[in-house]
């Protein structure tokens, strides 16, 4: 009859059941298409990059080509019939029309192949014992810098990847003219024994069995972070009913009946349990069957049903814990919701529902620890990305539920004492 009693209450309350059920699953759709818009944004289209080329040498030419291989950028090299200019490729970029312009230094090429010449003249004139040991002293050469310019909008993440992508480009081109400058100075007419190769290469292991490797999406990381954003918002309705039961003397009469106050905190954690997994397998349909149908990559549960509905299990005692201390210790509806809310939203923030952990700073990253979404969010991923079984999880589970054991005991201790009083 107390879990009768709770769900009567919540299905009068057409606010609390918007905040529950809909409100999270309009979140998830809206946070999830926008970050997988912004992502298919820079990574799915053509990018038009300008290119100032005030070298006009080889440098130029072999840029050009590689980047005419990539088929998510394409350089763009005349505006309005003319060369482009430093200050008009600057100017597109900072207006937002243009992501990224490169600007060539002069002499480039020029000064490159008379960098490595001095320098493989200097070495082979070490090995040559008849050579004069007075060698005219070389021209000197500045170094060059090839200036990029980017739209102040454009994320780091993308700036590092050019950056990178840029000097090995031009790594490649000094050891192809160091290596022809060799050949050049010792006679050899075949060029064929020294090719442009790469020797050194990156693959990606996985330690998931059978070489099965999933790959993290928008999906993979909005549908467990904002189920565990929903389960910890029943903390407002559920505290608000405690207020509101304190307030109209329904405890009182509760308290007078042959009725246990353990009994009383039972039905709330098994309703509010219950409400906590309809949310979570709510958020997992939207992810499987709704996220396909709108164009968004679908949420893969793949055999691990048991444990995800097991972390949401303790995820949802740690939430009605919570819930039902500030219930117990708050004195009106005012005090309840607004810190239910704000305090929802800041374990959000702290525990990486919002930012991963990584990008935080070093005393955020500290911090998060501390909040019980991470603890749940760590499982998840343990689970969905890393292909982890029961005892991955098992630290997590101890802790959301060593927290709800903790709440629990904080919010009857309280209630004893200030009934006491």
């Amino acid at each position: 009859m107390s879990i009768r009693k709770e769900m009567l209450l919540l299905a009068r309350d057409a606010g609390g059941i918007v905040i529950l059920f809909v409100m999270p699953m309009i979140l998830l759709l809206a946070v999830t298409m926008v970050q997988s818009g912004s992502f298919d944004s820079l990574l799915g289209s053509r990018m038009e990059v300008l290119l100032v080329d005030n070298d006009g040498g080889d440098i130029a030419k072999r840029i050009q080509e590689d980047f005419s291989e990539d088929e998510n950028l394409s350089l763009v090299t005349i505006l309005d019939g003319k060369p482009i200019e430093e200050s008009v490729a600057k100017q597109l970029v900072h207006e937002g029309v243009y992501q990224l312009a490169i600007v060539l230094p002069q002499n480039l090429s020029k000064d490159l192949h008379v960098h490595v010449k001095q320098n493989v003249d200097k070495i082979l004139a070490e090995f040559d014992f008849s050579a004069d040991s007075t060698v005219a002293k070389p021209r000197a050469v500045v170094a060059k810098e090839i200036k990029l310019y980017f739209d102040p909008a454009t994320q780091a993440s993308f700036k590092t990847a050019v950056k990178m992508s840029i000097d090995k480009m031009v790594s490649n081109i000094e050891s192809q003219s160091i290596y022809s400058t060799f050949q050049n100075e010792l006679g050899e007419s075949d060029h064929t024994h020294f090719q442009e190769q790469q020797f050194i290469s990156f693959k990606e292991v996985t330690d998931a069995e059978d070489d099965v490797k999933t790959i993290p999406t928008a999906a993979q990381h909005n549908v467990p972070a904002w189920a565990l954003f929903a389960i910890f918002f029943i903390v407002v309705p559920l505290s608000i009913n405690i207020v509101k039961e304190k307030s109209q003397g329904t405890m009182v009469r509760l308290r007078t009946s042959p009725t246990s106050y353990a009994l009383f905190l039972c039905g709330k954690t098994v309703s509010y349990v219950l409400i906590s997994l309809i949310q979570f397998y709510l958020m997992l349909l939207v992810g499987i069957y709704v996220f396909p149908y709108i164009g968004l990559h679908p949420f893969l549960v793949e055999g691990q049903f048991f444990l995800l509905s097991l972390i949401a299990l303790f995820s949802g005692l740690a939430a009605v814990g919570l819930g039902i201390l500030i219930g117990t210790i708050a004195s009106t509806q005012e005090q309840s919701a607004p810190f239910g809310a704000t305090l929802t939203v800041v374990l959000a923030a702290f525990g990486g529902v919002w930012v991963p952990v990584f990008l935080m700073p070093s005393i955020m990253q500290k911090l998060a620890v501390l909040s019980p979404m991470n603890w749940g969010l760590g499982a998840f991923y343990d689970v969905l990305l890393r292909q982890g079984g029961l005892t991955s999880i098992f630290p997590a589970i101890i802790l959301l539920f060593s927290f709800f054991v903790l709440t629990l005991l904080i919010a009857v201790t309280y209630d004893k004492k200030k009934k006491t009083i």
